[in-house]
């Protein structure tokens, strides 16, 4: 998993399309001076530059190695101290409790077993701790988007069930929930095909794949949900969801 990561150039993808998930989480999750922070599924660093431009205390986690230099990379070079440690989010290599906040920006969701995950995030949050969490819903866009790869990947669990409101509730039993929708839009130049060409240009899982079928599935997905005229213009919803662990 770690390698397909590694392909294409996720900093780009990030920065250009889902980069304001990094101000919105530490916002919402109320991250201060002095928190305790755990980025979890950390890419280059979305979250955990921001929370440490809060002044917080902030460890990034990451299965693929190349991210998490990037990452320090851009760290160094704001002057930031953020530890940086490759790990995945079904096993943290964190004691119970070690963190005031946990966070993961459309990064946890894909970890293959969705309850280990689940589980790894609430044990290691402190009870009256928060886990912040910016999730894609399998009633916008992102469900058809993720259908899209499934014939090419190995079966498992779409990342969008982190976006059903009823399957986190389940997943975080136990902790009060606050859930939120909200939509973004992906611009692209070059239209459907210049959406597709970016994917699979930045986005490891999508430059992962080689079967000339998928491009043109992707350009049909993108013509699908393109609003735009001229540029690609997709819209996607998520679920912001907190869970605030009860206090022992």
């Amino acid at each position: 998993m770690s390698t397909v990561w590694a392909l294409g150039d996720y900093h780009r993808f990030a920065t250009t399309l889902i980069w304001h998930f990094g101000p919105e989480l530490v916002a919402d999750t109320q991250i201060q001076p002095g928190t305790r922070v755990l980025d979890v599924a950390t890419g280059t660093g979305n979250v955990a530059l921001r929370a440490a431009e809060q002044g917080a205390i902030v460890t990034a986690v990451d299965i693929t190695p190349e991210q998490l230099e990037i990452g320090k990379r851009e760290a160094d070079a704001l002057g930031m101290t953020i530890d940086w440690r490759e790990a995945d989010a079904q096993d943290l290599p964190f004691p119970d409790g070690a963190f005031d906040v946990v966070t993961s920006a459309a990064g946890a969701i894909f970890a293959p077993d969705h309850r280990a995950t689940a589980a790894e995030l609430q044990r290691v949050t402190r009870p009256g701790g928060t886990i912040g969490m910016i999730n894609f819903t399998p009633e916008g866009h992102a469900g058809d988007f993720f259908a899209t790869f499934a014939p090419y990947v190995p079966a498992g669990p779409s990342p969008a069930l982190w976006g059903s409101e009823p399957y986190v509730r389940e997943l975080f039993a136990g902790c009060e929930l606050d859930l939120l929708r909200r939509e973004y839009v992906e611009r692209v130049p070059g239209g459907p095909r210049g959406f597709a060409d970016f994917y699979r240009d930045t986005f490891g899982p999508a430059a992962a794949i080689t079967d000339p079928r998928f491009a043109e599935d992707l350009r049909a997905f993108a013509e699908r949900a393109d609003e735009g005229d001229g540029d690609a213009q997709l819209r996607f919803e998520y679920l912001r969801l907190l869970a605030h662990r009860p206090s022992a």
